[in-house]
């Protein structure tokens, strides 16, 4: 299978600052794949890369086979997105937002009706349908996020840091809830976090430092690397970051 995901030898810069220096990672389809690194890692960047928000001009990232720069409309519509900011309207209900959502991906109201509330349904968020987002928790509006990118369907997922900001039992429900979608339906997900607690042991890895991809693998593997008994201290040991930093 083609991987749902690949970057190849991928830069970008801002002027003089270089924030993505040849990054090449792929996602298999199916998979679960943790993009580890700090902030200023360069996480965001790439994200932006592969949601055409920027234009790469070196290297090649392909969703699902298909090339973001020659069939960019193609890619795009098999990816959903969760990006770091909130992206919810809070003056709208979630209803709202999922209709306007859909209406730019040609989805009908009443198909854009029916698919929200078979997603809340799923994510126990049911009841709050006709509630404005300002009301909702913070945990409820990210999974109100995850379930609209989700909409139309996609057979990948990328997620920038999705937890920041949420207290330890909201984020625990959010890694759970993106777990199951992989384990249950196939769902091909990229997972960008500075949190060793959301991986586990069996996950693929891609650290990424500075730009720079500086190790792959799951955490034994980047254990027995750096000779190390945890992530938290592989991750120090390989990128060199002080201990305070990589708490």
């Amino acid at each position: 299978m083609v991987p749902a995901i690949e970057v190849a030898h991928v830069s970008h810069a801002f002027g003089a600052r270089k924030a993505l220096d040849d990054v090449s990672l792929s996602v298999p389809q199916g998979a679960f794949v943790a993009l580890l690194g700090l902030n200023g890692a360069g996480k965001t960047t790439l994200f932006s890369l592969l949601t055409r928000l920027y234009d790469n001009v070196t290297g090649r990232i392909a969703i699902m086979g298909s090339d973001l720069r020659r069939r960019p409309t193609e890619a795009l519509g098999r990816l959903g997105v969760v990006f770091q900011a909130r992206t919810l309207d809070p003056d709208l209900t979630v209803l709202q937002n999922f209709t306007y959502h859909a209406s730019l991906h040609g989805l009908s109201r009443a198909e854009g009706r029916h698919r929200a509330e078979r997603l809340l349904a799923r994510f126990s968020l049911a009841d709050r349908l006709n509630d404005k987002v300002r009301s909702l928790s913070g945990g409820q509006a990210r999974r109100v996020e995850i379930a609209r990118s989700l909409l139309h369907d996609p057979r990948v997922v990328i997620l920038d840091e999705p937890t920041v900001g949420l207290d330890i039992a909201a984020r625990q429900d959010i890694v759970s809830l993106v777990r199951r979608l992989v384990d249950e339906d196939g769902l091909s997900v990229l997972w960008a976090t500075h949190l060793f607690d959301e991986v586990r042991p069996a996950d693929p890895i891609v650290l990424l430092h500075k730009g720079r991809v500086l190790a792959r693998g799951t955490t034994p593997d980047l254990c027995a690397q750096a000779g190390e008994p945890s992530l938290a201290g592989a991750f120090r040991k390989i990128t060199g970051t002080p201990t305070e930093e990589a708490a």
